[in-house]
């Protein structure tokens, strides 16, 4: 599997970017909002791929950031979202909107998205919640959990919402809690929460 790639931007084009990497040319389906993202032709990017492997095609699809990877894969596990429906979505809403949107079960953000009626949009939400609810009942809570974030979880239902959207977007407790350890959650909103959790984690915090 190819986790990334980092090369020369050598076409930057609707729906797909190439990336050279020592004479080989690699063809990457991207976000729209992502590849509007990326520099000139000519300079150094770093793409976060994954690869998607048929009996009659092989395609690399690349984003920006690990969490949009994240979205993805996820958005992928869900019956009925295909390669190019997963990518749709992610040139139209945020990986921390998109997450909010599963966590307060939000139909009407998700059915405004590119090609999602309510029905898909009822089954993104159900099917990741679900795997979720699974995830927190085979994983025991990590015993290293900042006792005040934790306190906060169980107490603060805007905090709450925002632990449960960053681990939709695969992120354990733990590293939640480490991420938010020092951040003044009082006056910000739940999407706030989750951007700043997100922006940290990034950094390794």
């Amino acid at each position: 599997m190819i986790a990334h790639i980092k090369g020369n931007l050598e076409v930057k084009t609707k729906g797909y970017i190439v990336i050279e990497v020592a004479g080989i040319g690699y063809k990457i389906y991207m976000p729209e909002s992502a590849i509007e993202k990326l520099g000139k032709v000519g300079e150094t990017v770093k793409i976060y791929t994954y690869m998607r492997v048929r009996e009659d095609d092989i395609s690399l699809y690349g984003f920006i950031t690990n969490e949009e990877l994240r979205m993805f894969e996820l958005l992928l596990s869900v019956s009925g979202i295909g390669a190019k429906g997963a990518l749709t979505i992610l040139s139209n809403v945020t990986p921390s909107g998109f997450a909010l949107a599963v966590i307060s079960n939000d139909v009407n953000v998700l059915k405004k998205l590119p090609g999602i009626g309510p029905k898909t949009a009822q089954r993104i939400i159900l099917e990741l919640k679900d795997k979720l609810k699974k995830e927190q009942e085979i994983m025991p809570e990590e015993e290293s959990e900042n006792s005040i974030l934790k306190n906060a979880i169980t107490e603060d239902e805007k905090v709450s919402e925002a632990v449960s959207a960053l681990q939709v977007l695969g992120y354990s407790r733990k590293e939640i809690a480490d991420a938010l350890v020092n951040v003044n959650m009082n006056e910000l909103t739940v999407e706030d929460i989750i951007r700043k959790g997100l922006t940290n984690l990034a950094k390794g915090i």
